[in-house]
């Protein structure tokens, strides 16, 4: 796994009248698991729910609405590639709120030893950064690739 926290950038929140620091995660993953499998772990509601990330409402289709974790986590789709890309917008029900939504990318290619998975996580704010990063690795990308490498 590659892990990058991105470089800081200044972003202006219109309803408050502030500028805040966002942030960028990037992480890598190898997968030992079929495209078709690594795809379904992250749009199929049986295979998140599975690896740890329901209850789940989510499907593959531009433009619907997804929940995770029972509704913690939720958002759109707003680009999908089947086996390719999956693009969304994301909000959290955290205790602090983002005015904006942040940008979850998620990227797939097939490799001799398996599939390589990339995200980008975009405009986190800053003082959440660090642990969405570690959320990552500990509640969503870590299982997602033991639950396919152990099935």
């Amino acid at each position: 796994m590659v892990d990058k926290l991105g470089l800081n950038l200044l972003k202006f929140c219109s309803k408050k009248s502030i500028l805040i620091k966002v942030k960028t995660i990037k992480q890598t993953y190898i997968i030992k698991a079929t495209l078709e499998d690594v795809w379904k772990a992250i749009v199929d509601p049986k295979f998140i729910e599975a690896w740890g990330g329901g209850p789940a409402k989510m499907d593959d289709k531009p433009g619907n609405k997804f929940s995770l974790w029972g509704g913690s986590i939720w958002g759109r789709n707003i680009e999908v590639v089947p086996n390719k890309k999956l693009v969304q917008d994301w909000y959290s029900d955290e205790e602090n709120k983002w005015e904006q939504p942040s940008k979850v990318t998620f990227t797939l290619q097939a490799e001799k030893d398996g599939v390589k998975l990339e995200l980008v996580h975009e405009n986190i704010p800053d003082e959440n950064a660090n642990d969405i990063d570690k959320g990552w690795k500990d509640y969503y990308l870590g299982p997602l690739k033991n639950y396919l490498e152990s099935n």
